[in-house]
């Protein structure tokens, strides 16, 4: 997606810009966080499983219910003080945005628009992602869909920043998924 820098006042000229949507594999998805995908019980610890940081405050473990907003977005959101993790409950295959995570110290920092990708996050694994990654979703088109959502407790309250891509760049993405 290479599209130049807008005004903030641009929105008048505000247009949709497609995405694709790609495969979703561990390596990938390394510089926005971890795919967790099955493993065996038992197996010892290590890189292949999510590093979670839930160090700064009460570790919130929920089923986040969600209506269904399509496919398209013009919002992306980070998390400076915290990894997430998500998974679809039921198994459903489901659709996430993600920028990599850049200058957490600075609270007004927004993400490049070119920097976007769109995954397609299988039903049968999670993603971690890491501090500061930049998500727009969980997305899908279902009426609605439940999911499995690790953070802290407070997270939504006082730790979500958020950057309006119509106002800064003058666009809404709208993601295309790939034929099989």
């Amino acid at each position: 997606m290479n599209t130049p820098h807008q005004p903030a006042n641009a929105i008048a000229d505000h247009r949709t810009v497609e995405l694709r949507v790609q495969p979703l594999s561990a390596e990938a998805f390394a510089a926005f966080g971890t795919v967790i995908s099955k493993s065996e019980d038992g197996v010892p610890f290590g890189p292949q499983d999510a590093q979670l940081d839930l160090s700064r405050g009460t570790p919130r473990f929920y089923n986040m219910r969600l209506p269904g907003r399509g496919l398209s977005f013009n919002r992306i959101t980070r998390h400076r003080s915290v990894t997430q993790a998500l998974a679809s409950v039921g198994g459903f295959d489901w659709v996430m945005a993600v920028a990599p995570p850049i200058a957490l110290h600075e609270p007004d920092a927004e993400p490049r628009l070119e920097d976007i990708r769109a995954f397609l996050i299988p039903g049968d694994v999670a993603v971690m992602l890491h501090t500061g990654t930049w998500h727009a979703g969980p997305l899908f088109d279902a009426e609605e869909m439940s999911f499995f959502n690790l953070e802290l407790a407070d997270t939504n309250i006082v730790d979500h920043h958020t950057c309006n891509l119509t106002t800064r760049y003058g666009v809404t993405v709208q993601l295309v998924l790939q034929s099989p």
